[in-house]
């Protein structure tokens, strides 16, 4: 649908409704509040996105709730959902606020001054690689900006990025939804680590070597669907998993001392920290690069603050920003 098209329409389904048939009995303020709502899903959270108290908005939905004859926004097994109504209303309202920041002039935002909490899902491997830096950069800049980190598998952050539960989501995703916006931060590709009297005694680290040891699987789920053992079912093979875990950086401590070996994401190798007595290996084997990237809802995309909070992110990664639908 044409957007003009259809911010007239949005518009114009406000200005027919029962409680008013004119634009100017709309408090576009009260919009701005649905906006942040509907995008985020939780009335606590759109508090903090807009700096106003949970009360005042809470009231102004009750409002909104009025407004359009609709709950809008309900609690379902335990988490919040949009109503068929409300699904309709998100991207025409988000489109019509867009084009009216526009009017207006763009959107004042200083970071110095913001009093906002981003919500990233990310693995302990994307935590150990964005937050060393990130968290420096933001005591600086934006010292009022908080960040809560979350853990879950692929399929579980597309679900909190759809429904609103994090403003990020950083890592691997071959395939996402098509509301989802993404940007490459940098590719990535696997060492394998082994005790250093181990390798030692076993000479060069050949292929059969590899299939012949035991081996840690660091991943959300059982063995089959990673790029490693991807690569070797290519090949015909398969490895031996002796310890399969959630954690890289727990992975990389229990190495020594042992014969086991851990394919790991070279950036994870420095910044998690090992334990000594190991060694760093190339793989005997081709591993295909994989590109971590950094995803979003495109609703989104042109919210000031968020636009901020990813260049900053990128800076933390050291992203050249090869940006990307995904």
């Amino acid at each position: 649908m044409d957007h003009s098209f259809a911010e007239w329409k949005f518009l114009n389904n406000i200005t027919n409704m029962s409680v008013t048939n004119n634009l100017r009995g709309v408090d576009l303020n009260l919009l701005v509040v649905l906006d942040a709502v509907l995008a985020e899903r939780h009335v606590s959270r759109a508090s903090l996105r807009l700096g106003m108290s949970q009360p005042a908005v809470s009231h102004a939905l009750a409002r909104l709730r009025d407004m359009f004859d609709d709950p809008l926004l309900v609690r379902r097994d335990g988490t919040f959902v949009l109503t068929t109504r409300a699904q309709q209303l998100a991207p025409l309202l988000s489109d019509t606020l867009h084009q009216i920041r526009m009017v207006v002039g763009p959107e004042q935002f200083d970071p110095t001054n913001e009093v906002r909490q981003f919500r990233i899902a990310m693995s302990d491997y994307g935590s150990a690689v964005l937050l060393p830096n990130l968290m420096p950069m933001l005591r600086h800049e934006a010292p009022a900006v908080a960040v809560v980190v979350t853990h879950s598998d692929r399929s579980g952050m597309v679900r909190q990025i759809m429904d609103g539960e994090v403003d990020l989501a950083l890592g691997v995703f071959s395939e996402s939804p098509t509301d989802f916006a993404g940007s490459i931060l940098f590719n990535e590709r696997f060492v394998c680590v082994v005790a250093d009297d181990a390798h030692q005694g076993s000479g060069n680290f050949t292929m059969e070597t590899y299939l012949q040891r035991p081996h840690i699987l660091v991943a959300m789920k059982e063995v089959g669907g990673n790029e490693i053992d991807v690569a070797l079912a290519k090949l015909g093979f398969s490895r031996r998993i002796a310890l399969a875990l959630p954690h890289w950086s727990v992975a990389q401590n229990l190495v020594s001392g042992t014969d086991l070996i851990l394919t790991i994401a070279s950036r994870a190798v420095g910044p998690i920290g090992m334990s000594g007595n190991t060694v760093v290996l190339e793989p005997p084997f081709s591993i295909p690069e994989f590109s971590f990237t950094m995803n979003w809802h495109d609703r989104r995309t042109h919210d000031p603050a968020h636009q901020w909070f990813r260049e900053v992110v990128r800076r933390a990664v050291g992203s050249s920003d090869p940006s990307r639908q995904l």
